[in-house]
């Protein structure tokens, strides 16, 4: 969904905090994520985290 390959994103899995990686490589899982439903929350330095979006009964059809 991110057009990203497959080895990179789990070359970047295996890091803890943020990845060194090209900025528009993390863009483009990010936004592929927050488009299946996941809201990155806080920062990376204070509580980051993630959570789901509550999908409306209307929305899941579209």
């Amino acid at each position: 969904m991110s057009d990203v390959a497959l080895r990179t994103i789990k070359r970047l899995e295996t890091f803890d905090g943020i990845p060194p990686s090209h900025t528009s490589t993390l863009a483009a899982i990010k936004s592929a994520l927050e488009r299946a439903g996941i809201e990155f929350i806080g920062s990376p330095d204070d509580r980051p985290g993630i959570r789901l979006k509550t999908i409306k009964p209307s929305e899941d059809k579209l």
